[in-house]
């Protein structure tokens, strides 16, 4: 329930916007576009593609001010997820969460996100780079517990999938 209320009010945006920050990022969303009738049989082939995708962030393509406003409205949500004792059994969530917050910390005690030094822009990307993984590892692991228990919440995330193109919440 935890992990499903992360990817409602955080986790699914901030799959987007990270796509925008890596340069090759149709390498991996085209493997990351969700058929309902084979996502259980290909799960650990996509689950291995993402493991093994060489991420190639670049923290000046994407827009950092709105990673930076959307994170810092989601601070206090992020920081409750934090606090909830029930995560010490999911240690890969707990990661992403640390991760997440990390950046986030990093973004909001800079005062101005434009003319940063190279090295700056290039820590930021290792910070995206830290967090983008470890996001769409957790996505899939979701996805794959919605399809076994609720498959209409399922179905609905495969409709908003947030790295389908062609997605539409309309039933087709």
């Amino acid at each position: 329930m935890v992990i499903g209320a992360f990817f409602s009010e955080v986790g699914g945006e901030l799959l987007k916007i990270f796509s925008d920050f890596d340069t090759k990022s149709f390498e991996i969303t085209q493997k990351l576009v969700i058929i309902n009738e084979s996502f259980e049989k290909d799960f650990l082939k996509i689950c291995k593609n993402v493991k093994n995708y060489n991420y190639n962030i670049d923290s000046k393509r994407g827009d950092l001010e709105n990673i930076k406003n959307f994170l810092k409205e989601k601070r206090q949500f992020l920081l409750n997820l934090l606090e909830n004792p029930n995560l010490l059994e999911h240690e890969s969530f707990t990661n992403l969460l640390w991760a997440v917050f990390h950046l986030t910390e990093e973004l909001i005690h800079r005062r101005s996100l434009n003319g940063l030094p190279e090295t700056d822009y290039q820590h930021l990307a290792g910070d995206i780079k830290r967090a983008y993984p470890l996001l769409i590892v957790e996505w899939l692991y979701y996805m794959k517990h919605l399809k076994a228990n609720y498959p209409y919440l399922f179905s609905l995330a495969v409709r908003t999938n947030p790295f389908d193109i062609d997605a539409s919440v309309e039933v087709r």
